[in-house]
C-alpha cells in the first residue's frame, strides 16, 4: 500500500511539470519541438516573441508585423493546426490520437527585421495543465473544497490517460519485436534454404567434372 502511494505522488508530480523555455531564431529558420501526449488530451501553447535591439543589445517586444507561423502534426503526421498568429498569443489543441505530436514554429515574415534574430518564450501545458481553475471556480462558483476535488478527478483522469497511453506505446512496441522475430526467422529460414541448394549445386557440378575426366 505504501509504494502504491509513493508511486501515485510521484506520478502526481510529474503531471504537475510543464516546460518553459525560450530560444532564438532567425527568420527562415524553423523550429520544431516534440511532445508526447495522450489521446483526447488538451495541449496549450503560450508564447512570446522578442526582437534583437543592437542599440540596447538586447531583447526589446517585437513590432505589430512580426508573427509566429504554427503547425501541429499529430502521430499521423496529419497536421491539426496550421495558422498565423501575432508576436504573442496563446495556442490551443486537443489531441485525437496518441503518440508524439510535432509542434513546429518559424518567423511569418521576411524582411521585417532585416536578418535580425528573434527570441521566443515557450511554454507547454499538457492535460490538467492547461485548465485555467480559477476561471472555471469563478464560472461555476465552486468552494475551495471543491475545487480541490475538481483538481483531483482532473489529475486522476489524466493519470488514467497516461496509464492507456503507456498501455499503447508498451503494445506498439511488441507487436514491432514479434513482427522483427519473425523478419529474421524467415530471413534465417531463406539463407539456410539458399546454402542447401548452392550445396547441392555445387555437389551435382562436381560430380559432372568428375565423369567427364573419367575421374570416377
Amino acid at each position: 500500500m505504501r509504494n502504491q502511494l509513493i508511486c501515485l505522488a510521484l506520478m502526481l508530480c510529474a503531471l504537475h511539470s510543464a516546460s518553459g523555455l525560450y530560444f532564438h531564431i532567425s527568420e527562415t529558420e524553423r523550429k520544431c519541438f516534440i511532445e508526447e501526449v495522450p489521446d483526447e488530451t488538451t495541449v496549450i501553447v503560450n508564447y512570446k516573441v522578442e526582437l534583437y535591439d543592437p542599440r540596447s543589445n538586447g531583447f526589446m517586444p517585437s513590432s505589430p508585423g512580426i508573427g509566429m507561423h504554427v503547425e501541429v502534426r499529430d502521430s499521423d503526421d496529419k497536421v491539426i493546426l496550421s495558422r498565423v498568429y501575432s508576436s504573442q498569443g496563446r495556442i490551443s489543441f486537443t489531441s485525437h490520437t496518441p503518440g508524439e505530436h510535432v509542434i513546429c514554429m518559424y518567423s511569418n515574415s521576411t524582411a521585417w527585421f532585416n536578418g535580425a534574430q528573434l527570441r521566443v518564450h515557450l511554454d507547454i501545458q499538457v492535460g490538467e495543465h492547461a485548465i485555467d481553475y480559477a476561471n472555471v471556480a469563478q464560472k461555476e462558483k465552486l468552494t475551495e473544497l471543491q475545487l480541490r476535488i475538481r483538481q483531483l478527478l482532473d489529475q486522476v483522469q489524466q493519470i488514467t490517460k497516461e496509464q492507456n497511453y503507456q498501455r499503447y506505446r508498451e503494445e506498439r512496441f511488441r507487436h514491432t519485436s514479434e513482427s522483427t522475430n519473425s523478419r529474421v526467422l524467415w530471413w534465417s529460414l531463406a539463407q539456410t534454404v539458399v546454402l542447401v541448394c548452392m550445396g547441392f549445386w555445387q555437389m551435382r557440378h562436381l560430380k559432372s567434372f568428375f565423369e567427364a575426366k573419367k575421374l570416377v
